[in-house]
């Protein structure tokens, strides 16, 4: 599947004295379904490349911290 966002759930404990945490999250990088590179990809401008690290759209990944998204869901 090629979703930027993938879960899984890892094992736990029931004598485990913390509170499990049921379903852990990572991101992965969009070059991963890529595969070659086709040509004419959308590029960003010189500027915009610089402030997005990459100069191809695709390719563009921006960050997001998990406390970032529980801040959206309020």
């Amino acid at each position: 599947m090629s979703t930027p966002e993938k879960s899984y759930y890892p094992y736990y404990s029931p004598y485990d004295p913390c509170k499990p945490i049921k379903v852990k999250t990572y991101s992965t990088p969009p070059n991963l379904y890529l595969g070659f590179q086709p040509p004419n990809l959308p590029q960003f401008s010189p500027k915009e490349a610089l402030r997005a690290g990459t100069l191809w759209k695709p390719l563009y990944d921006p960050y997001y911290s998990p406390y970032e998204k529980a801040k959206e869901g309020r």
